[in-house]
């Protein structure tokens, strides 16, 4: 059996995405029999006290790492905060850097060094490891850097480019979550049998039909009601477009349909000066709610939409989308044609896919799309994304590809 090191900027107890998915690959591999490390950062990215009463971290070094115990997996957790201050974060970021690579050249007889990006970084780090260790690593790409900068010249971007390909090429094996994302990365290798597609997935023990007591939520911010509610949960930052929400808000102001948008970022208090700008008041900005609520509220809705920002669309692939279809609900998706979003769902039929560049042509059609809807069509759309989750996207299907993509470059 191999000694797998995952070297993660989050990882389980931090309550985010690629916590999620990380902290699942970690138990599949730890379960099939291989011996799994952890290598990451105190929670600081979304912190949930349930989550940290469960894996309680403690002092391993005095002031320069943490521990902790993830169902029999060791988690060194290195100090992070979510600082204000530009020089601060950055500070923080080549601290992480330095004592991760420390700790990683601690740690005896690894096999395989996994990680995720972003950043691009923890991709060099790992293969100096490599290189002094005599391991094997594989690079998992879920945002394309530096395409993803608004930024595409320059002396640091140039630097990134650079980085990126020897990231790319110094590493055993790459994973990509998309063919968009495939297509526009493999003339970047000089050897493409490196580059692999692994998709994300769902833990559809949580995500699925079944958990859908509504009678749990918060009756205050989630009433019964006889409207067509229209959702998003998740960070409300820039990768999303919220002048398309203000916009359709705007326009259905006489429909009988509610908005809900549930979480934290940048973007929020900008959201709620629009509202209270025009007077919207079907839009309802509420607060992150607990993952274990995430399918209840899922199932509250009729309708989850992501509207993605143009800047952005083509680097990113919302791991949302996985939780929605899962829990049989039908998308209403605004992105650009190619992008990684409409590639995926273009031939699932479970919602609408608006790639309308004008403003007002793409507004009128969600409005259109939406006042024709009837509760019996939209749970055929759910139910076709469901039934394509189940074939494809569950985690026993795709933690199993990570499983054999690990054990092939051992017994290479």
């Amino acid at each position: 059996m191999a000694k797998i090191l995952i070297h993660s900027l989050i990882f389980s107890p931090d309550g985010v995405s690629t916590a999620y998915l990380y902290s699942d690959i970690a138990r599949r591999l730890h379960e099939e029999g291989h011996e799994v490390v952890v290598l990451s950062t105190t929670p600081h990215y979304n912190i949930v006290e349930e989550a940290l009463a469960k894996q309680p971290i403690r002092w391993k070094v005095l002031g320069i790492c943490k521990q902790s115990n993830y169902h029999g997996i060791k988690v060194y957790h290195i100090p992070q905060r979510k600082f204000k201050s530009t020089i601060l974060r950055l500070i923080g970021f080549v601290y992480w850097h330095i004592i991760a690579f420390i700790i990683g050249l601690s740690i005896r007889k690894v096999d395989v060094i996994l990680s995720p990006s972003p950043p691009l970084t923890i991709g060099v780090i790992n293969n100096w490891l490599k290189k002094l260790k005599g391991c094997r690593t594989i690079y998992n790409v879920q945002e394309i850097y530096p395409d993803i900068l608004s930024k595409k010249e320059g002396m640091v971007v140039n630097v990134l480019k650079k980085m990126e390909r020897y990231v790319y090429n110094k590493s055993d094996a790459v994973t990509t979550i998309d063919q968009v994302f495939y297509d526009t990365i493999v003339g970047r290798f000089n050897d493409t049998t490196k580059l692999h597609i692994v998709p994300n997935f769902v833990d559809t023990d949580l995500y699925n039909l079944s958990n859908n007591d509504v009678s749990l939520l918060d009756q205050n911010m989630f009433p019964e009601t006889d409207t067509l509610k229209v959702m998003y949960a998740g960070n409300i930052g820039f990768a999303q477009d919220w002048e398309t929400l203000v916009d359709l808000a705007k326009l259905t102001r006489d429909d009988n349909i509610e908005y809900f948008v549930i979480g934290e970022g940048v973007k929020r208090g900008w959201l709620e000066d629009q509202k209270d700008a025009y007077g919207l008041y079907k839009i309802h900005v509420l607060p992150y709610q607990k993952r274990e609520l995430m399918p209840i509220l899922l199932a509250y809705s009729d309708v989850q939409f992501i509207f993605m920002s143009p800047q952005m669309e083509g680097q990113g692939f919302p791991s949302k989308v996985y939780t929605i279809m899962a829990c049989g609900r039908p998308l209403m998706v605004c992105s650009g044609e190619d992008t990684p979003i409409v590639n995926f769902l273009q031939d699932k039929g479970c919602g609408l896919l608006d790639t309308e560049k004008s403003q007002v042509e793409k507004v009128a059609m969600l409005r259109e799309w939406l006042i024709n809807q009837t509760k019996e069509t939209l749970r055929e759309m759910g139910a076709r994304g469901l039934s394509t989750i189940e074939r494809e996207y569950t985690k026993e299907i795709v933690t199993g590809q990570y499983l054999a993509l690990i054990e092939n470059l051992c017994n290479k």
